[in-house]
């Protein structure tokens, strides 16, 4: 592995304060993302989601939910044919291999694979063999998301939330309902197929992708299908919700380990099994200004819990703690330590408030994201930290705290960044957030000795980004909206060179590193990174 050079003196960014040039960063090589054979190795990757790119996917909810009346329910921006990255998938596959990159993470749609319950498509496992065989020729090593945000149909048809008929093999009520169990063994039973099946060309897996997010999104503030509301009832409806999915990544741990039995990389691991957890830099606020008010503090450290830290202590140490008061109050034994790896994905700083508070106790705070404010959202240190497209501040060193406070919590779990990424069609803005996360990075680990096995940039392309629909733009490769064509944008040459050299060169951090003001976004937006009127 190579050495890593940073500035010992203090942080990264004031490198360069004396006027000499910052020190290049040199990066390891790609290793396991599990055991001692990994520490000191370092990855560069891509990633995308099924459902985000692919086109021809009529059988998940996301389709029916967005899909026009008066077969869907017109629910955002219809997702269509995507990206149409199903067609597209072996030539985008060879974009990663353009840049250089080690790693491509992308998820597997279960909705083609079982499109009805029971129902395998043996052609839809033979296609993405193709697309693992392809990554496995050119020396790619893939992660692989098993449930991305997405579903079967059958499993919470959006269109019949409230279920009363109960479950039916058309439709299974969703997690934490009467069908949750079938649901969980049914995860378990898919992933199983996986490894099965493409074991011997895959070997590092990720569960779920953004279990927290994607369950409040889901089942709690009802922006994603199948829609549900919870938020008068967090401890009666989420909570059962919540314990059905850390029974189903468990019983999808279990599950890949028994079927994936055969090393496809040759490092001595057959199964390195992991998930990935969106994390934010929270700040507290009261009236859209930093606070020191000790509920705001309470508020803060709330939000940090049950984004942070619930999910994986209840997989670390087996327990789970029901009505979120901070004190696990189950022990599951059955899910205790299974987990291999932890991947993070940081995009955002954003305040949180105690006062007034929009989730009711016991949460009793309302966090500056899902569309929420209610004084907790913060002005941005400076305007060129703002993402208009996505309204909220980019903060790069937030990479760094995140990291450092999963370290010193889970001293003995790898890390990895699965997820970082700007939305912009302002080509040197990516470059620059490229640049300052991986200085983050090398700043957590020369610091604080963090073991962080690599970064992968979000997103290899243009893509649907679920609510926020195709508006935001976060490829390395910009998408024709009518063609489809990719077309390489400054960071995908940025990204491939660091690749290819494992080094955040001297001349690349002056350019595009350090804490000071970045490239203005196209589009013009307020202190509160909410874009103005064009």
């Amino acid at each position: 592995m190579k050495r890593l050079v940073v500035c010992v003196a203090g942080a990264l960014a004031a490198c360069g304060s004396s006027g000499a040039k910052p020190p290049a960063i040199e990066l390891g090589t790609i290793g396991p993302l599990s055991g001692d054979a990994g520490k000191g190795s370092f990855r560069f990757g891509a990633a995308t989601a099924a459902t985000q790119i692919e086109d021809m996917n009529p059988n998940t909810d996301w389709y029916v939910w967005t899909g026009p009346a008066p077969t869907g329910m017109a629910k955002d921006t219809f997702i269509a044919n995507a990206v149409d990255g199903y067609t597209m998938d072996l030539s985008d596959v060879q974009l990663v291999h353009d840049m250089g990159l080690d790693s491509y993470r992308f998820s597997i749609e279960w909705a083609r694979i079982e499109p009805q319950q029971g129902m395998i498509d043996d052609n839809a496992i033979q296609h993405y063999r193709d697309e693992l065989t392809m990554l496995a020729s050119l020396g790619i090593r893939p992660v692989v998301t098993i449930h991305h945000f997405s579903n079967p149909i059958w499993v919470a048809d959006p269109r019949d939330s409230a279920c009363a008929a109960g479950p039916t093999a058309t439709n299974l009520c969703g997690l934490g309902s009467a069908g949750g169990p079938q649901i969980i063994a049914a995860m378990a039973a898919h992933a199983g197929l996986l490894a099965s099946r493409l074991g011997d060309l895959v070997d590092e897996w990720g569960t779920e992708n953004e279990p927290v997010n994607y369950l409040v999104a889901s089942y709690a503030v009802g922006i994603f299908p199948p829609g549900k509301v919870a938020l008068a009832s967090i401890v009666q409806d989420f909570a059962p919700v919540a314990r059905d999915y850390l029974a189903a990544h468990a019983a999808m741990y279990d599950a890949i380990k028994q079927n994936d039995t055969v090393d496809a990389d040759g490092d001595g691991i057959a199964a390195n099994v992991g998930l990935t957890l969106s994390v934010q830099d929270w700040e507290p606020a009261r009236h859209n200004l930093p606070s020191t008010d000790p509920d705001d503090l309470a508020a803060r450290d709330r939000i940090v819990y049950l984004f942070h830290w619930l999910y994986i202590d209840s997989i670390v140490n087996g327990t789970y703690d029901s009505d979120f008061d901070g004190t696990p109050d189950e022990q599951h034994p059955e899910w205790k330590g299974k987990l291999d790896w932890l991947g993070l994905q940081y995009y955002f700083r954003a305040g949180v408030t105690a006062s007034p508070a929009l989730f009711p106790v016991p949460v009793s705070l309302t966090p500056c994201t899902f569309g929420s404010d209610l004084g907790s959202c913060l002005p941005a240190d400076n305007k060129t930290f703002c993402v208009p497209q996505m309204g909220y501040e980019f903060w790069p060193d937030g990479v760094r705290t995140v990291l450092e406070a999963f370290s010193a919590r889970y001293p003995t779990l790898p890390l990895v960044v699965t997820e970082s990424g700007i939305a912009t069609d302002v080509g040197a803005r990516r470059s620059e957030q490229i640049v300052r996360v991986l200085e983050a990075i090398a700043k957590a680990q020369q610091e604080e000795n963090v073991d962080v096995r690599g970064f992968y940039e979000w997103s290899l392309t243009d893509n649907f980004e679920w609510a926020n629909g195709f508006a935001p733009h976060f490829g390395l490769y910009s998408v024709d909206d009518t063609t489809y064509a990719r077309t390489p944008t400054d960071a995908a040459t940025v990204l491939g060179a660091i690749a290819q050299t494992r080094e955040v060169t001297s001349d690349q951090r002056e350019k595009y590193g350090g804490s000071g003001v970045m490239t203005p976004d196209s589009i013009a937006s307020d202190q509160f990174c909410s874009p103005l009127a064009q």
